[in-house]
């Protein structure tokens, strides 16, 4: 159930990121002819751009979280991968995620609140749409570190070279 949750999760956030990036191209490219050829640019054309690139940006966090696609330094855990300390070792770096991840979580929530009374210039929307990817970013980051620390937790029952069958 949950494998089937986190696949249409991952369709759902690739579908955003590419119909965001798609649109971001096109009114990027709308704002060069515009300019060279009428000397002028819609004023909501570069704010809208500018917000679906923040939303791609979280949102794309959340989905390589889901695919352990961030940057990070592999030496260490990699030298001691299959063994109890590595496993240890990835549980510690999952608590440091899951620290990082909710006080995100937190001061993003603070910062949507805040940010109801501001409106966007160009398109006179509120602010607080666009840092409400914040939090959503956030909540999908956690699911994702559960699933993996989850599966982190299951490996502590095997033995190395034993084979588990599902």
């Amino acid at each position: 159930m949950f494998e089937t949750l986190f696949k249409g999760l991952r369709s759902v956030l690739s579908w955003f990121s590419v119909t965001a990036m798609l649109i971001m191209l096109a009114l990027t490219f709308g704002q060069v002819v515009t300019r060279y050829f009428f000397g002028w640019t819609p004023e909501w054309s570069e704010e809208l751009a500018r917000f679906l690139f923040v939303w791609v940006v979280f949102l794309g966090s959340a989905l390589i979280m889901g695919e352990s696609g961030h940057l990070a330094v592999e030496f260490v855990p990699s030298h001691f991968k299959g063994t109890k300390f590595g496993k240890i070792l990835g549980l510690v770096i999952n608590l440091a995620g899951y620290v990082f991840v909710t006080l995100l979580l937190v001061q993003g929530a603070k910062m949507t609140k805040i940010m109801t009374f501001q409106l966007s210039p160009g398109m006179n929307l509120p602010m607080s749409y666009v840092y409400a990817v914040i939090p959503v970013s956030c909540v999908l980051m956690l699911l994702y570190l559960v699933k993996d620390t989850i599966r982190l937790c299951k490996g502590f029952g095997e033995v190395p070279g034993q084979v588990i069958e599902d």
